[in-house]
């Protein structure tokens, strides 16, 4: 079988040309970035309408800040790993991505830490842990999350009270009901209720959810009916008991 090479080599001559006609073309509508100036920054953070502590205002002014903020730059200035580091070495970041599109925008995508609960320890210890159990420092930012006191080192902390927040958190009748947790010095806890004059003891901190739930039970069919300001002190540590001490006045 006889190779036509004449034949052979047009043919790859008007592949080469081909490809290097769209290339071309595409280089030459491709808009160069010396000389494009970024439009628009999108700033979208994940669970911005939760807890969190971030939004796309505090974002633009960190970046700004740091002289680093894309709008009305030259697309070909702005860099995107720039952006990303700084993001992710703030403490309330979890994790960031930005990108640039064809048409001058620049577009920063964030998820961002959650705090559950915040922490005054007696030791002076202030600062927020996170749903997965890490410590967030103080902030500056206002926050209506539960707030535990008393004497609470940060192991306990990280693996005793993310859990106890967690709990609360995802339950609409205790997140309502629950204002403070108290730590005592023997590790064991107290709730401050939000309705109510009164101290809930829960013990030590196991089967705690076992009773919250008893002592939503007692609340809705307790409570309800002699009132909540009856009793000043309300002991759940035992099994299967509610124990009540009435206030002096009553």
């Amino acid at each position: 079988m006889r190779i036509n090479w004449k034949k052979s080599i047009i043919i790859i001559l008007d592949i080469a040309i081909a490809v290097y006609l769209v290339f071309a073309v595409t280089s030459f509508n491709r808009p160069d970035d010396r000389n494009r100036l970024c439009t628009k920054v999108s700033i979208n953070i994940s669970d911005e309408v939760t807890d969190g502590f971030l939004s796309a205002g505090e974002i633009k002014k960190i970046l700004l800040n740091k002289k680093i903020y894309p709008l009305n730059r030259s697309m070909h200035e702005v860099n995107i790993r720039e952006i990303e580091d700084l993001l992710r070495h703030s403490a309330f970041v979890e994790s960031a991505q930005c990108y640039k599109t064809e048409d001058g925008h620049v577009c920063i995508n964030l998820r961002q830490r959650m705090p559950i609960i915040r922490i005054k320890s007696v030791n002076g210890d202030d600062y927020y842990v996170d749903d997965q159990g890490g410590i967030m420092p103080n902030t500056r930012y206002v926050s209506n999350l539960i707030i535990a006191t008393g004497y609470i080192p940060q192991w306990y902390a990280k693996r005793i009270l993310k859990h106890i927040a967690n709990f609360i958190n995802h339950n609409d009748f205790w997140k309502n009901h629950i204002m403070q947790i108290n730590v005592l010095q023997d590790l064991s806890i107290e709730i401050v209720p939000r309705v109510g004059d009164h101290i809930v003891y829960l013990g030590r901190p196991t089967y705690i959810l076992e009773k919250l739930n008893r002592l939503e039970k007692f609340y809705k069919y307790g409570l309800n009916e002699v009132g909540w300001n009856k009793y000043s002190y309300i002991s759940l540590e035992f099994n299967n008991q509610i124990i009540c001490k009435k206030k002096q006045n009553i």
